[in-house]
């Protein structure tokens, strides 16, 4: 596989040009191309006629990365994003898909680039603004415990925990990161949030918002605030593995709307839809 140089790191990257639209998709944190998938959650496993862009975050999966809490704040993983983006598609808007951290990296990346994007298909956002500090606090004790005991400990520690229903039947995966430098990953993303409501309002970029059930980690609170924020930005709430199993059309349906839209006025115009 291809990598891509950024300060700190060497990101693993993976293109399936199929011509068409570009598409990126992102990961969720201590996450990887390959665990999404295993986890239903590589949407663009289906997508054809585009060209899809894949890679592991800093510190995850096969990209490289250091033990600096600082490099994995969700607005450093923006940066990357926007550096691979020049990188592979230079100059055109790209239809951004991914979960949890991947989501927060996309909107920190449109409210820095916002012409850089031509649609969003959002999962499972995370904790956010009041809901934060909580999440933050359990991330900077799962740091502590890992340097405390191990990696296999902490995993141990939490087998027990409420799986949300629409994940029940995934087989059971393991973090696709090093130890060393996990507590450095939960930091970072304990240092971070998304960005500010007036800043996500401001954004005009087609959105839709795929959630589910169950998930204090990834609450429905949180989809359903970005739903209201963003202009025209649509919502669905998962409740079932079968629900979930629909999200790669609802990616190829939000691609398509892109392509039509930009085939119908000669460019590649961001027109919300209706709610």
């Amino acid at each position: 596989m291809p990598t891509f140089a950024v300060p700190g790191a060497e990101l693993e990257v993976e293109l399936s040009d199929e011509g068409g639209r570009p598409v990126v998709q992102l990961h969720g944190l201590t996450s990887s191309r390959y665990r999404d998938r295993v986890l239903d959650l590589d949407l663009g496993r289906g997508l054809s006629g585009t060209r899809l862009l894949r890679y592991d975050a800093r510190g995850h999966g096969h990209s490289s990365g250091r033990a600096v809490p600082d490099d994995y704040t969700w607005p450093h993983l923006a940066e990357d994003l926007l550096r691979v983006l020049d990188h592979w598609f230079p100059g055109e808007q790209v239809h951004g898909v991914g979960p949890s951290m991947g989501c927060a990296t996309l909107l920190h990346a449109a409210v820095r680039e916002p012409d850089r994007f031509s649609g969003f298909t959002l999962l499972l956002p995370p904790t956010a603004w009041e809901s934060r500090a909580a999440r933050a606090a359990e991330y900077e004790r799962s740091a502590a415990y890992i340097e405390a005991h191990s990696l296999e400990s902490w995993v141990q520690s939490g087998r027990d925990a409420p799986e949300p229903p629409a994940t029940i039947g995934h087989p059971e995966t393991w973090p696709e990161v090093p130890e060393r430098t996990l507590p450095s990953i939960l930091r970072g993303a304990a240092a971070s949030d998304l960005p500010a409501p007036a800043r996500i309002a401001g954004l005009t970029i087609p959105t839709t918002v795929l959630a589910w059930s169950g998930d204090a980690a990834h609450p429905v609170s949180t989809a359903e605030r970005l739903a209201q924020l963003i202009p025209g930005a649509t919502l669905s709430v998962a409740h079932t593995p079968e629900d979930v199993s629909s999200w790669p059309q609802v990616l190829a349906d939000d691609v398509a709307r892109a392509s039509t839209r930009g085939a119908s006025s000669g460019t590649q115009p961001r027109v919300t839809s209706v709610c």
